[in-house]
């Protein structure tokens, strides 16, 4: 139980099967190098992460292949409208496909189905965090990080070429109106492939800090097995006796941790509070932010943390969609483990390895596999859904990426995200 870095999480793995196989044959751009890759199949081999030489450099890594952009304009007939998947703060993500064998462009239904990011141009900001995720995905590899096929870097084109994801984002079907709501069972399994995919990151010797978890970061195959996507804003952990890395406050309203708002000071422990904003949202069918409702309402981890802690009152914020279909105490195991996620004070959060080991014995328990007649009726009958607005959904209406939070004095009892008028021209840290 609980154990982030099993033999599962070998290099070449992948859960989707749309990922390249290691059979794939093809000849790649990069030019050779001696830095070694990496495999952390396990603690004990886990070395680490290879440093660029410059800030420019792209590190080398045998499966990831250097597009051409005219591959990337092929695999995808020329970015057209219809090919669009959908578009953020960082640009443009299209669907299109590759021989599977030798990477090439293929014809629109043949071969395998890639997913192009196709980043808008916006000097060194966004060629760093393009290159930050190059980086990272190119060297790291696990079943619950979504797997990066290739890049490509020609003047100023900044694309990405990743293993396509059929479910989406997390995102779209918690929020969006359309897709079947997920049961009990399908959101404790995505919460703990996310936790897989944050703890592997932690546990690495070379520790990684995602930095960015949110609901739009965590994308789902056709099983529903969850992946995290888009590290542009991942950082190395604090090394030697450091306890923090001091950087730029970075990240979305409402997921980040409110003393790395406050300080700038970032530790893994930031993750686990972005998890329990998650693992919030699972659980009520709310946004982090939802500046359609009033007063304390607007932010969900201010308005659910009193029924939290309280089995009586739990059902107040669970989301009416599960339409009382949850056993009770598995909901309650849950929304506690959220509350330690939660807390103010980061060094009495859990570590991802003990939020894992939780959720593996929630799912394994019977209470988390289908709820009995008597916590059926315990539970309080469904009720209109509290959300006054839905949103269309929309291809080109998906949650935009992330950009630099403000600074704002912490106090634990004026956590409303947002509040602070934002410093990014991009203004990307929208919250819908």
């Amino acid at each position: 139980m609980g154990n982030c870095l099993d033999s599962s999480a070998k290099v070449e793995t992948s859960n989707s099967g749309l990922g390249v196989s290691k059979s794939s044959k093809t000849s790649r751009s990069s030019p050779p190098s001696s830095l070694t890759i990496p495999s952390y199949s396990d603690k004990s081999n886990a070395s680490s992460l290879p440093t660029p030489r410059s800030d420019g450099e792209i590190l080398f890594s045998p499966n990831v292949k250097a597009f051409s952009f005219n591959e990337l304009k092929n695999a995808t007939r020329n970015f057209r409208p219809d090919s669009l998947l959908g578009e953020g703060g960082f640009g443009y993500v299209f669907k299109g496909w590759i021989d599977e064998h030798t990477l090439s462009a293929a014809k629109p239904g043949t071969g395998m189905v890639v997913a192009v990011k196709k980043l808008k141009f916006e000097g060194f900001q966004g060629h760093k965090e393009w290159l930050t995720e190059v980086n990272y995905l190119g060297q790291l590899h696990h079943p619950n990080l979504v797997k990066l096929i290739g890049y490509c870097l020609e003047g100023e084109n900044r694309l990405l070429v990743y293993e396509f994801m059929p479910k989406g984002s997390l995102e779209n079907h918690l929020f969006r109106r359309g897709p079947q709501p997920l049961s009990w069972a399908i959101r404790i399994k995505v919460a703990i492939g996310a936790a897989r995919g944050l703890c592997f990151l932690h546990d690495a010797k070379s520790q990684v800090i995602y930095r960015d978890f949110k609901a739009s970061n965590i994308l789902l195959d056709a099983e529903f097995n969850a992946k995290l996507s888009d590290f542009g804003l991942a950082k190395a952990g604090p090394t030697g006796d450091r306890t923090h890395v001091s950087t730029q406050v970075m990240g979305t309203h409402g997921y980040a941790a409110p003393e790395y708002v406050a300080t700038g000071r970032l530790t893994a422990k930031s993750d686990v509070y972005s998890f329990g904003v998650v693992l919030l949202e699972l659980l009520s069918g709310r946004r982090a932010v939802d500046k359609t409702k009033v007063g304390v309402e607007q932010n969900l981890v201010e308005w659910a943390k009193p029924y939290l802690g309280d089995k009586r009152k739990l059902f107040r914020i669970m989301d009416t969609k599960l339409e009382g279909q949850y056993p009770q105490k598995g909901a309650y195991t849950a929304a506690t483990l959220a509350l330690q996620c939660l807390s103010t004070e980061a060094k009495v959060r859990p570590r991802m390895a003990e939020v894992l080991s939780t959720l593996e014995q929630l799912e394994a328990s019977k209470n988390a596999s289908r709820p009995s007649q008597s916590e059926h009726q315990t539970v309080a009958p469904s009720r209109k859904s509290p959300m006054r607005h839905h949103h269309h959904y929309s291809p080109r209406n998906l949650t935009p990426g992330a950009s630099p939070l403000p600074s704002q004095h912490y106090s634990p009892r004026n956590q409303t995200p947002g509040a602070s008028p934002l410093r990014s021209n991009r203004q990307i840290l929208q919250v819908r």
